[in-house]
């Protein structure tokens, strides 16, 4: 089989049921602390496991790949992606379950990153545009469809096939794998950073924790304060200790690469402020409201509807418009839908709130197909999976973050308020979640700004590349020698 269908299909299924795990379980956690006996508050650890295992696995993902090969790696990650659901579904105790969440999360960390090695590894330059859009079928769907089936299956089957629906996906995209994928024979990776990874492990997962849980254990709290800070502190540490050994386990020297640079911090605040509002809006239609869980999720899939159509036409302008109009462009527009949002009310009918979901989501494929495809554009073939590794590093942070921030405000501004009649809802809190999130994109749309086209130029269409080598001639000036450039534009496909 062609390998690009073949590492398509293979990456797209498995990122699907790992972004699917995170949204679907959220939904089933009041019904495993009913089966379990236990306080609803103790459930987050059922997340919060699965993030810090994921955030432990990431840094050595690329490493793994170089080492043992990626489709070994992928194919491995899967398995235990699959196995460790089935562990869930059958978890007796809570314990249990937090024990097999932490060995899916171990699975799942892998998945991203080795997958996009893959994907980027097998198409070209030219064709990077293609691949990213097949990133957007798992990356809008499932964050989606996830509130729905997980609604579906609690209401009618049991908590316990949120984890189990994993299964038949699991084991034909592994059979699919086994058949099709080439073996790709290990690179001979350099020596492991056994020091690097340790400072990598504990402080992501440290940061991550302290991100994702500091809305419900309050941001002031010393378990906070000394995981979140000790994370950040640790992540400096790392990153001084990588630049002086010869051999990194992280490259972190690739972020001298300013396209890569910026493509990551524009799509780690595009990220934030759209899985945010993922957070902040389901939330709202269930809390303040009214609406049941599958309502909730049916008024927020349109975005995934509006991305997958908005990928159709990004793809084919991309190469005669360049990354950095395009990803301001969907910033901005997610700014100024996030904007409208702030001003709903239990009086704004569901069909407006879909709309703004489905034009949310036109936006937002502004933002991940053009950064996908611009923040690889000088990297080389060799450190793809390492350059991989730090992307998706990014962008998971940017995620737990932008849940971590829409919770803290809310928690912060509250969401009731007491009234002579009683405690009613307080959309003031969900509001204010919305314009946070609003400035959240406005700061990764200046940031996109800052990309310069000529620096993808191996990703843009040749008439692109033309109109940007005369615009860096005509900016020369006029008594200039002929033989000294302004800028050097890269040739379509250099």
């Amino acid at each position: 089989m062609n390998q690009k269908v073949a590492v398509s299909a293979v990456f797209a299924a498995a990122m699907f049921v790992s972004i699917l795990d995170g949204t679907i379980v959220n939904v089933a956690l009041p019904a495993m602390a009913r089966s379990f006996h236990e306080e609803a508050a103790q459930m987050s650890a059922v997340s919060v496991g699965y993030l810090v295992a994921v955030a432990v696995v990431i840094p050595a993902s690329g490493w793994l790949g170089e080492r043992f090969g990626t489709k070994r790696v992928l194919l491995t990650a899967l398995a235990v992606f699959t196995g460790a659901s089935v562990l869930c579904g059958a978890a007796g105790s809570l314990g249990e379950l937090i024990a097999a969440r932490v060995l899916q999360g171990l699975g799942g960390g892998a998945l991203v990153p080795v997958g996009m090695t893959m994907l980027f590894t097998v198409f070209d330059q030219q064709e990077r545009m293609r691949a990213s859009r097949i990133l957007t079928i798992p990356t809008t769907i499932a964050p989606a469809s996830g509130p729905i089936v997980g609604g579906l299956l609690v209401d009618h089957a049991s908590w316990r096939w949120v984890f189990l629906v994993n299964l038949p996906i699991g084991l034909l995209v592994l059979l699919f794998g086994v058949l099709f994928l080439k073996d790709t024979a290990p690179r001979g990776a350099t020596r492991f950073d056994g020091a690097g990874f340790v400072m990598a492990a504990l402080g992501f997962a440290g940061l991550m924790y302290g991100v994702s849980e500091g809305s419900v254990r309050g941001w002031a709290s010393p378990q906070i304060l000394g995981l979140g800070l000790g994370g950040l502190a640790l992540i400096g540490v790392l990153i001084a200790h990588q630049l002086r050994v010869r051999q990194p386990l992280l490259d972190v020297r690739v972020y001298a690469e300013r396209l890569f640079r910026t493509a990551n911090l524009a799509i780690l605040l595009g990220s934030a402020a759209f899985i945010g509002t993922l957070f902040a809006f389901p939330l709202m239609l269930q809390e303040a409201f009214g609406y049941d869980a599958v309502e909730a999720g049916l008024a927020t899939m349109p975005e995934a509807i509006g991305i997958m159509l908005s990928a159709q036409v990004v793809s084919r302008v991309y190469g005669r418009v360049g990354p950095s109009r395009m990803m301001a462009f969907g910033l901005f527009g997610v700014a100024a839908v996030l904007v409208a949002l702030s001003f709903a009310d239990r009086g704004t009918d569901v069909w407006l709130l879909r709309a703004a979901m489905f034009v949310l989501g036109l936006f937002m494929a502004n933002l991940f197909m053009p950064s996908q495809t611009a923040a690889f554009a000088r990297i080389p073939k060799e450190r793809t999976g390492r350059a991989s590794t730090l992307f998706n590093a990014g962008r998971q942070l940017g995620m737990a973050a932008g849940t971590g921030v829409a919770g803290a405000v809310i928690a912060a501004i509250g969401p009731v308020r007491a009234t002579a009649a009683g405690p009613v809802p307080n959309l003031t809190a969900y509001h204010a979640a919305f314009l946070v999130a609003a400035g959240l994109a406005v700061a990764g749309a200046l940031i996109a700004l800052k990309v310069r086209d000529a620096d993808a130029a191996s990703t843009l269409s040749r008439e692109r590349v033309a109109a940007l080598e005369r615009r860096s001639r005509r900016s020369l000036p006029a008594d200039a020698p002929s033989d000294v450039p302004g800028e050097a534009v890269p040739t379509a496909g250099s």
